[in-house]
């Protein structure tokens, strides 16, 4: 399938004539929804909500499996942008200190560590605008050895053009991660160092690289009902969908200015992992950001809706995750179990790619001094 360029749906869609016959809406994977049938779907009573979007997750997926990944900051703070919600932004406050990017030998130790506690994903991230080429060859190699370790990898760096994205692409890279944050509408009010436009390009760059997008959205952060459909049919009309789709809740960080924003109602954010789920039937729907803050009942109802992955560990980037064994057992009483991965590389095979890899890292010369 060809992609669509992005940046020519940046604008909202002009309402749909398709129709939301419920039989019709479980089976189709559409690309044309408008802000009225999205919006008529979060109105929805919540039961026939659910249940809708329970069929579709079932069509799709085993409603009992969910993907795990771990995420790691591996260039922390003075991040240029002025993202509202960001305790990184070089812009505000918030006591984070500035650090380099971490060596390749301690990233590989954290994959290794998190493949061995069930992650089947290894995502990391770099407080950048954008990244400069010699960080990104040290990235390249971090890609070329987490992959060795037979885990599917992910990066978030910041905006990529279209050279940045085929290095990545031919480094192994599998998933790389943009959010679009929130409604076309409502983005300047939390954003005015990048334009949506921008960060469009970026996914539209990714797509043409050959690579898996990763976008999703924050809710919480003061938008209306309105936004939240706005952002869900910005995802929804990328042709094809992401493949994960990050819902987060807002975590309010002392210093940044959304630190006293309103509290989301719960039940509005599982509406908006439902119409995910139901808008984007085979994309990943990722229960991200904000669960240190959800009791277990709003994480069952998540995955009731329809979210299938989560990030597994003590940390997201700078903010808490819910640890290791809470995640267990909540896993224990919902009956859930981690999605597997196909590995097509047998173990023997993973150590030649690894010892491969170190090999050509130390011929190379890529290691990189953090305390520089």
């Amino acid at each position: 399938m060809t992609s669509t360029s992005l940046s020519a749906i940046s604008s909202p869609a002009t309402s749909s004539s398709a129709s939301l016959n419920p039989a019709q809406a479980n089976c189709e994977v559409r690309y044309d929804w408008s802000l009225d049938d999205i919006e008529t779907l979060l109105a929805l009573p919540f039961n026939d909500l659910l249940f809708r979007a329970q069929q579709v997750h079932r069509e799709h997926f085993d409603p009992n499996a969910v993907q795990i990944s771990t995420l790691l900051s591996i260039k922390t703070g003075a991040c240029p942008e002025d993202c509202k919600y960001c305790p990184q932004s070089g812009h505000y406050n918030t006591g984070l200190g500035k650090e380099k990017l971490l060596e390749i030998e301690k990233v590989v130790n954290q994959a290794r560590a998190a493949r061995d506690a069930g992650a089947s994903r290894f995502c990391m991230g770099a407080a950048w605008r954008s990244p400069r080429q010699k960080d990104l060859d040290v990235v390249l190699e971090m890609v070329r050895q987490v992959k060795a370790l037979g885990l599917e990898t992910c990066m978030t760096l910041g905006m990529l053009d279209g050279d940045q994205a085929s290095q990545l692409a031919d480094a192994g890279l599998d998933y790389y991660n943009h959010n679009l944050d929130t409604s076309p509408e409502y983005y300047g009010e939390i954003i005015t160092t990048r334009t949506y436009g921008e960060r469009l390009e970026t996914l539209d760059n990714v797509r043409q690289a050959g690579m898996s997008i990763c976008s999703g959205g924050i809710v919480g952060m003061g938008e209306s009902s309105r936004d939240r459909a706005s952002l869900l049919q910005q995802l929804a009309n990328l042709d094809p969908h992401p493949e994960s789709v990050p819902i987060n809740m807002l975590v309010k960080v002392a210093g940044t200015p959304l630190e006293d924003v309103d509290d989301l109602d719960p039940l509005d954010f599982i509406r908006t992992i439902a119409v995910a789920r139901i808008l984007m039937p085979k994309s990943h729907v990722r229960l991200s950001a904000g669960r240190e803050q959800m009791s277990e009942s709003t994480q069952a109802l998540a995955f009731l809706a329809g979210a299938n992955s989560i990030f597994h560990g003590e940390t997201l980037l700078t903010t808490a995750n819910p640890q290791l064994e809470r995640d267990r057992a909540l896993f224990d009483k919902l009956g859930l179990h981690p999605e597997q991965r196909e590995v097509c590389h047998s173990d023997s095979e993973q150590q030649q790619h690894l010892e491969a890899a170190i090999q050509r890292q130390a011929t190379e010369s890529l290691y990189y001094d953090a305390s520089a």
